[in-house]
């Protein structure tokens, strides 16, 4: 009998049910978040299974990796369209979720999606970690600034490398206010200093990758972005156009229409959210009157003379997401005259 199952995964147990082809409920519990214990509920009645659906999520592609190897034919769906789907129903538990996802396994209503490899994830999590040491960082900076004004003390502009030396200078001769900024600081100094290294880490990794190097032959990327881009798309051959890759990342307008009446707003703001903040300040930087001269960067002044510079610096990142992509995909670098 060929069933179909779904999966309700939450942090320490996941809702399982199964249903047959006419839709009937075979079977239904609860096994702990685990590979194995989830495989082993599966297993009881020797059934075979045509799909095993469970939602995108933080423990999903751990699960589904266990899954596929103890050769159970796991679907990842997206999280979006599986919430559709599921707010048919009457009412919202664990149980009629996993009941609505095994339907949706049986009938075909799903989308899968791309379930990142290991070591994207990996190199993802090293980013983010920096991310977060930045922005607890710049919370500090802050902080500082706000307690010496307090005191009267006013920082002003200084640079991220002065600004240590400058509060010091500042607070040596107020042995109050050295008191409680000083600690600051030194935690302060700590972040910056792990931020660089996992900076470094991930830069060192974007020079020796032979895409990644081809990607910051344009004009405005560099390691960074390089590699948020090629870790956001992974595999070039997902995407059939390459027009295709900046809609994926939210860079494209959004879309209401109803018989005659079309409205157009802004970006969508879907998918990476790293990958598109990257490409917005690679579109800064093209069009920052330091970088070199280039037709894309022509192009982009002159929607900025129509549009505004904020629209052109993500009119920019859409067409830098483009070209990435073809330039991936064709194995060339960048040419600033098929930019245009």
């Amino acid at each position: 009998m060929v069933c179909f199952a779904g999966l309700d995964v939450s942090l320490n147990s996941t809702r399982v049910c199964v249903v047959d082809a006419s839709g009937s409920v075979v079977k239904e519990g609860q096994a702990p978040s685990a590979p194995a214990e989830i495989a082993a509920f599966l297993r009881q009645g020797g059934r075979r299974y045509r799909h095993v659906l469970l939602e995108a999520g933080a423990l999903s592609r751990w699960l589904y990796e266990g899954l596929v190897k103890a050769g159970f034919p796991a679907v990842m769906v997206e999280t979006r369209h599986a919430s559709a789907v599921l707010k048919g129903g009457r009412f919202k538990t664990d149980r009629t979720d996993a009941r609505g996802l095994a339907d949706m396994a049986r009938a075909g209503l799903f989308k899968p999606v791309t379930v990142k490899s290991a070591e994207t994830q990996r190199m993802r999590g090293l980013m983010s970690a920096r991310s977060l040491l930045v922005a607890k960082a710049v919370d500090l900076e802050v902080a500082i600034r706000g307690l010496m004004r307090g005191f009267g003390v006013k920082l002003g502009v200084v640079s991220e490398r002065q600004f240590h030396t400058k509060v010091v200078a500042l607070t040596q001769n107020n042995p109050p206010i050295a008191g409680i900024v000083r600690p600051l600081l030194r935690a302060r100094s700590i972040l910056r200093e792990q931020a660089t290294v996992l900076e470094q880490d991930f830069t060192d990794r974007a020079h020796a990758d032979p895409v990644c190097r081809r990607l910051m032959t344009a004009p405005g990327v560099g390691p960074l972005v390089a590699l948020t881009y090629k870790l956001a798309v992974e595999d070039p051959a997902r995407f059939k156009r390459s027009r295709s890759v900046a809609a994926h990342l939210g860079l494209t307008q959004r879309l209401s229409q109803s018989g005659e009446l079309a409205r157009r707003g802004r970006i969508s703001c879907w998918g990476d959210a790293d990958a598109r903040r990257a490409l917005f300040l690679a579109g800064r930087s093209v069009l920052n009157p330091r970088t070199g001269t280039s037709n894309l960067k022509a192009w982009g002044l002159q929607v900025a003379v129509r549009r505004g510079k904020l629209r052109a610096y993500i009119a920019v990142a859409r067409r830098l997401a483009v070209i990435l992509h073809r330039m991936w995909v064709d194995e060339t670098d960048f040419r600033s005259a098929a930019a245009a």
